[in-house]
């Protein structure tokens, strides 16, 4: 018999008071976590050199601190690369979370200290799964173990004694040995660098186990549990963990993926839960499952600032705070960290679905997204657009991408779309129409520029088989951890070259 330890019902209860506690009072508990960081920073290069000695409140901050992006961060995180310490925060810098593009050769290199991983993720990840013990209260998830779609880690070669890898590598490489009893599979499978060596093994190896939840992004979960239904010869994931019940995701919208993910569990349904974990901190989770919108977690070692779209490209950006921000807006996130990030913008764009308490969705990116002419498509739109199409086709789509065709000659725009999944040829077009449809439907700038086909005409949809996208992530050694194909771009810079690969193939 599956019995829960009462030390963790214990924990659990304790947790959900701490959860209560920043639910009540919010804004002081952001207002604590700001003087907080300031005062253990200033001591550092980072924070002499902005004075923070004299910063009291945050407006002082605001004028003494610009807006970082990656770039403007980039000298500082270079000399922790190196190995030195004390520079933007107080405790030594060993670990990166690396956080790479497929536009791009380069990386980027975010700093991971004990209080972000002890603060931060181990902080978060608890109360993720608190909250779902206050949903579900007779649930027996903690006897079983969870499955983690982990990255891979190296060793950083700037310096020895520091290492690099995936978010989701360096918080499994530094668990306790009882949190790592509890996981599945082994360190020395999770690790692994190759991604189809990986899955194989990973197959085998949790085959046979216990697993009650898994946690990890849709698209490398979605390859492993298709495997997985090979080797057990089998059509439901259910007859071989029988006490699985629930899924944690993250990393991308779940609502494409989620009729693929009820054909792993015909017998019965599992639950769901979303969470919001970048490399540069554990953001938020859902707290209701099945609701829209993530509790945003207000003391975890994060500031939050919310710059309006309208000040992004500003020399000056104006960013609010917590008690200022309204509902159904789109905000560019900017957090500080007791990693050492300052007024860094990530690159997510969010809006907040309640305000008490206070959640959110991720609604995009600031760099992907289509405005070639007017229409402001952004991820939010694109993930509505072609889970509906998937819905009334009957239709699975693994992964898409999307970008402009540019007014040539007499002809005008469009939007090309490359959509891998399994599909009758008679049930394409009316994909194509309920995509088009659909984002009429939610984005009424797009609406306006397809009136008529005045700006843009219909969508041109080229299908693609099963595992071509995988296959281009491969070409470019970027196959696994949080690598994903950019859903939207404004250039056709990136679809071009996935033509290319596909064609030369």
């Amino acid at each position: 018999m599956r019995i829960l330890n009462p030390a963790i019902k214990s924990y659990i209860k304790l947790r959900w008071g701490v959860i209560d506690n920043f639910l009540l009072h919010p804004h002081e508990a952001q207002t604590m976590m700001f003087n907080s960081l300031i005062s253990s920073a200033q001591f550092t290069q980072f924070g002499k050199q902005y004075d923070f000695d004299k910063i009291n409140q945050l407006k002082d901050f605001k004028q003494a601190v610009p807006i970082h992006t990656y770039e403007d961060m980039y000298p500082y995180i270079e000399r922790m690369l190196h190995g030195e310490q004390n520079i933007s925060w107080r405790s030594d810098i060993n670990w990166f979370a690396q956080s790479s593009g497929t536009t791009s050769e380069k990386s980027k290199f975010i700093p991971v200290s004990t209080e972000s991983l002890e603060e931060g993720q181990y902080k978060a990840g608890k109360d993720v799964l608190a909250l779902y013990y206050r949903n579900f209260p007779q649930s027996k998830l903690m006897s079983g173990k969870v499955l983690v779609m982990g990255g891979s880690h190296q060793v950083n070669k700037l310096n020895a004694d520091s290492f690099y890898g995936d978010l989701s590598a360096v918080v499994l490489q530094n668990l306790s040995y009882w949190h790592q009893l509890t996981r599945t599979p082994d360190l020395s499978i999770a690790l692994l660098d190759d991604w189809e060596e990986k899955i194989e093994r990973m197959a085998n190896a949790t085959a046979d186990e216990d697993v009650s939840y898994i946690a990890g992004v849709p698209t490398w979960t979605s390859v492993l549990l298709n495997r997985i239904k090979e080797i057990k010869q089998t059509d439901d994931i259910l007859n071989v963990w029988p006490n699985l019940e629930l899924y944690i995701h993250g990393g991308v919208n779940f609502d494409p993926y989620k009729e693929q993910f009820k054909d792993f569990f015909p017998s019965r349904p599992i639950h769901y839960q979303e969470t919001y974990n970048a490399s540069e901190g554990f953001f938020a989770a859902q707290d209701i499952v099945g609701r829209d919108g993530m509790l945003l977690l207000l003391s975890h070692g994060i500031f939050y600032e919310f710059m309006p779209m309208e000040e992004l490209g500003k020399d000056k950006p104006e960013t609010l705070s917590l008690s200022e921000v309204e509902m159904g807006v789109n905000y560019a996130l900017v957090v500080s960290t007791n990693a050492g990030l300052w007024r860094y913008m990530i690159g997510d764009t969010i809006a907040f679905t309640s305000l008490n308490p206070y959640r959110i969705k991720v609604t995009g990116r600031t760099k992907h997204f289509i405005n070639a002419f007017g229409e402001e498509v952004i991820i939010e739109n694109a993930d509505q657009a072609i889970s509906e199409a998937s819905k009334y086709t009957n239709t699975n789509v693994s992964d898409y991408t999307a970008a402009p065709i540019y007014f040539s000659g007499k002809e005008n725009g469009a939007h090309q779309w490359l959509i891998e999944c399994e599909i009758a040829e008679d049930k394409k077009q009316n994909f194509i129409e309920i995509l088009d449809k659909t984002l009429q439907n939610v984005n009424s700038d797009y609406e306006a520029k397809r009136q008529k086909d005045i700006a843009l005409r219909m969508p041109e949809v080229t299908f693609l088989p099963k595992g071509s996208f995988t296959e281009w992530l491969k070409s470019k050694n970027k196959l696994g951890g949080q690598n994903k194909v950019p859903r939207l771009s404004n250039d056709r810079k990136l679809i071009e070259e996935i033509i290319q690969f596909l064609s030369l193939k």
